[in-house]
């Protein structure tokens, strides 16, 4: 079997920021090869891509468009049909010359399986498993408030859903709104889960880089909670400072500090405006965007705890990362709710956000034991069943 796990074009692989789905791509690639699978990464060309060991095919791209792209706007949406246009036949030239090997595609963005499907005959799948994992987040709002949405913006992602092989969903909601409103084949429907990196997130070892992060943001002596994610209203950076205003200005050696690319300048000049009418700036911190792996470790080793306070996710990766790194985390309960496996181990590393949120936190970051109880049930539970391996081994299962 031949897997070729294929790159959105979003920005190339390994990612310089944080970009999930790239992540997923490397991650996967790279336990795949531990289990000893054929696999070879498809992905944007980029003369500056970060070194890798990892076996990657090509796929070319005009210079005017570069590999590493955080717009959304008309050249961004261009720039994503040319590359599924320009891969979709660097994948017909790889099918040919994989003769008679059972093929396997696995895609991770609606643009490019989409343009494949338009572009390929059928007589070139003969012997080709089309995979799609379905990573986007608008399929956990209510039905009556998406709808329109989608059939305007994911009218692609419906259609590869409806045709692809296997379809590998996070969660049951998506599978439940995949089949009641698309029609798509539940028995092509597969749940996986998005691993974690449980070697590069883990806070033994990094005394040295700890000490450096925190003189680096001046937070000797502070407590720190963090939060990672894009700068945008999805993801509730503001309405985390709001739960942690009465901590923050009853104690001023508390700081709030965050990460992630920004979506959304405006909305990072109010969390700015918040802050300074508060008298909080100096407990507020932007640590800017941070390269996943070692460097983004490194912050969640230097904090005492997470949050993770977004409005939607479709699986929430840096719960699992966050957890990996013996950090434990606040959780609201929109995402608890919505991402069932977090309910099963609350206690574990995992805390739901309530009305006692500032006692809970509080607790914490004062009881020694419970804390430390916290870290190893967290850490414990992510080795155990969220792996990159335990990932992997899932994929193989539904590829075969």
């Amino acid at each position: 079997m031949k897997i070729f796990e294929i790159g959105t074009g979003y920005t190339s692989i390994p990612p310089r920021m944080g970009a999930a789905t790239e992540l997923v791509v490397q991650e996967l690639t790279t336990s795949f090869l531990k289990l000893k699978q054929d696999v070879t990464i498809v992905d944007i060309k980029d003369k500056n891509r970060l070194q890798t060991d990892l076996p990657i095919e090509e796929v070319y791209m005009p210079q005017f468009f570069s590999s590493t792209d955080t717009s959304l706007g008309i050249v961004h949406k261009l720039k994503r049909v040319l590359y599924s246009i320009s891969l979709t036949y660097k994948l017909h030239r790889l099918i040919k010359k994989e003769k008679g090997k059972k093929i396997v595609l696995h895609f991770h963005n609606q643009y490019n399986l989409f343009f494949f499907y338009k572009l390929t005959p059928k007589r070139l799948l003969k012997n080709v498993t089309i995979a799609y994992t379905v990573h986007s987040y608008i399929w956990f709002g209510k039905w009556e408030d998406i709808k329109d949405t989608a059939s305007k913006r994911y009218f692609q992602e419906i259609y590869c859903c409806q045709h692809a092989d296997k379809v590998c969903v996070l969660n049951e909601i998506v599978s439940k709104m995949l089949v009641d409103h698309y029609d798509v084949n539940p028995n092509n429907i597969v749940k996986v889960i998005n691993g974690v990196n449980t070697d590069v997130y883990n806070s033994d070892n990094t005394a040295v880089e700890i000490g450096d992060v925190r003189r680096k943001y001046n937070l000797d002596g502070k407590k720190v909670m963090f939060q990672v994610g894009s700068v945008c209203d999805r993801k509730n950076q503001l309405g985390s400072i709001q739960l942690l205003l009465p901590l923050l200005k009853e104690d001023n050696s508390f700081v709030y500090m965050f990460a992630g690319g920004i979506i959304d300048q405006a909305y990072l000049d109010n969390i700015y405006s918040f802050a300074k009418e508060n008298n909080i700036d100096g407990q507020v911190i932007y640590a800017g965007e941070v390269t996943p792996g070692k460097e983004l470790n490194f912050l969640y080793s230097t904090a005492d705890c997470t949050i993770m306070n977004s409005k939607s996710e479709a699986f929430a990766l840096v719960i699992a990362e966050s957890l990996s790194a013996k950090r434990p985390i606040f959780i609201n309960p929109t995402i608890m709710s919505s991402l069932a496996f977090l309910g099963k181990k609350e206690g574990h590393g995992i805390i739901r956000i309530k009305d006692s949120f500032i006692a809970d936190l509080k607790r914490l970051l004062t009881d020694k034991e419970y804390y430390k109880d916290m870290q190893e049930k967290g850490r414990q539970f992510i080795v155990d069943e969220f792996s990159w391996d335990v990932a992997a081994r899932q994929y193989l299962k539904t590829f075969e």
